[in-house]
């Protein structure tokens, strides 16, 4: 009984992660830079991300080219009765000429300035799901430390219980205590099983999900997770801001919309212009009739009249109403960001000092609470429910405690994909070159 009491105590009081038993610690230990780059390596979207640009690259080129050059070959002045005689009429020619279409100065450039822009946004809005990629890895990965986590301790309070149980036993065989107790134990440990089961496929789901974000089997195993440390932040909001304007996506994409839609109102007041379509052709004739068949030339411009201005003043309009909602659309995602990074240092905050509170004050004292009313139980001064109501408040606190720190780490993933930025290093999380 003496040693069952000591084995009891031992358990009671290596509450913390050193006096846990790993359910996953035959695993190796997971590393989670190793895994987002994993995940950045073989998502097929990051890939597509790189060859959507390529593509969006060549596009631009398009857009600021000439249009071909026009050959035309063609027999001008024929005689219809004597269709191949070049020798029959002086009028007679063997044309051949070219033409080139000329857009007025600095529209080549605008366009290709325009679908530029325009690729650059729709490229950054790409860049924008790497963040998400990113995130959800590592959201995923301290979602499976909590769990495992939750499992362990509830494997340490089942051993406490078939102690507890035992110790019931023993007291309802010398009379001194009641069968109600054995059988309260035995409901509370059925319930620790119930959640054991709801906490094994939980993990086995958030297996399933890294998998899917690592692009990789679905039943690979996912091994233990590092207990994560806590470092308060050194940046405050005004940096992290700053920092968001520098490296986020969203809002680089959203700053080359307003770029466009500039570039956009630019070409929209060179269509008040002509444009000219510059032409040579060169004739080619026969002696006949007494001429001496000298061969002739035609050099030319021909240019549209923009005399359509109501169309042009609206595709004018258009670019400046596009402009107006761009920065409209900026602003709110900065006020956005901003109110975001703020919630989310809250939060953490909050977290952090949970987190100090429960492994400095609340857990040792529940540990003490508990190891009182085992004492206080054996001697018959508390009922059995006392006792267990000890139990239940340090499994709950144990568990808040490793939740504060899965959750703080959490906060901080979503505080870099907000920031854009890898805040222990600096360097921007969608950069692939420091991935």
């Amino acid at each position: 009984m003496k040693t069952r009491i000591v084995l009891l105590a031992l358990l009671v009081t290596g509450i913390l992660p050193a006096g846990f038993s790993r359910a996953v610690e035959t695993k190796p230990a997971e590393n989670l830079p190793e895994l987002v780059n994993t995940a950045l390596a073989n998502n097929p979207e990051v890939a597509a991300s790189v060859a959507h640009l390529r593509m969006l690259e060549y596009k631009a080129k398009q857009a600021g080219s000439l249009e071909d050059p026009m050959l035309m070959l063609k027999i001008q002045n024929g005689i219809i009765s004597d269709p191949l005689n070049f020798r029959r009429d002086s009028m007679t020619q063997k044309v051949v000429g070219i033409s080139q279409q000329l857009p007025w100065f600095g529209k080549r450039e605008l366009r290709s300035d325009v679908a530029r822009r325009d690729a650059e946004a729709s490229h950054w809005n790409r860049e924008e799901r790497i963040l998400d990629i990113i995130r959800g890895v590592k959201e995923t990965y301290y979602q499976i430390y909590f769990t495992d986590k939750s499992l362990e301790i509830l494997a340490k309070n089942m051993r406490i219980l078939d102690d507890f149980i035992t110790i019931a036993e023993n007291r309802y065989a010398v009379g001194q205590g009641v069968q109600q107790d054995i059988f309260k134990a035995q409901l509370e440990k059925s319930k620790l099983l119930d959640m054991r089961i709801t906490l094994e496929q939980q993990r086995r789901s958030l297996e399933i999900r890294m998998n899917s974000l690592l692009y990789r089997p679905a039943d690979t195993s996912i091994g233990a997770i590092p207990d994560p440390q806590i470092t308060p932040l050194k940046r405050g909001d005004a940096e992290l801001l700053e920092q968001a304007e520098q490296n986020r996506p969203l809002l680089k994409g959203m700053q080359a919309q307003i770029g466009k839609s500039l570039a956009a109102q630019a070409l929209a007041r060179k269509e008040f212009f002509p444009d000219f379509n510059v032409s040579f052709e060169y004739m080619q004739r026969e002696p006949a009739m007494g001429n001496d068949g000298a061969d002739m030339y035609s050099l030319g411009v021909t240019f549209n009249l923009p005399v359509q201005r109501e169309r042009r003043h609206a595709m004018l309009a258009e670019a400046a109403s596009e402009q107006t909602m761009s920065t409209a659309e900026l602003n709110d995602a900065k006020n956005s960001i901003r109110s975001t990074i703020a919630d989310l240092i809250s939060q953490m905050e909050r977290r952090r000092k949970l987190a100090e509170l429960y492994k400095g004050g609340i857990i040792p004292q529940a540990e003490q609470a508990l190891e009182s009313a085992f004492i206080a139980y054996r001697v018959g001064k508390v009922d059995f429910l006392a006792l267990l109501d000890s139990r239940l408040t340090l499994f709950n606190y144990e568990r808040d405690y490793y939740d504060s720190l899965a959750d703080y780490q959490i906060r901080l993933a979503q505080l870099e994909a907000t920031v854009g930025a890898d805040l222990e290093n600096g360097h921007p999380l969608a950069d692939h070159d420091h991935h």
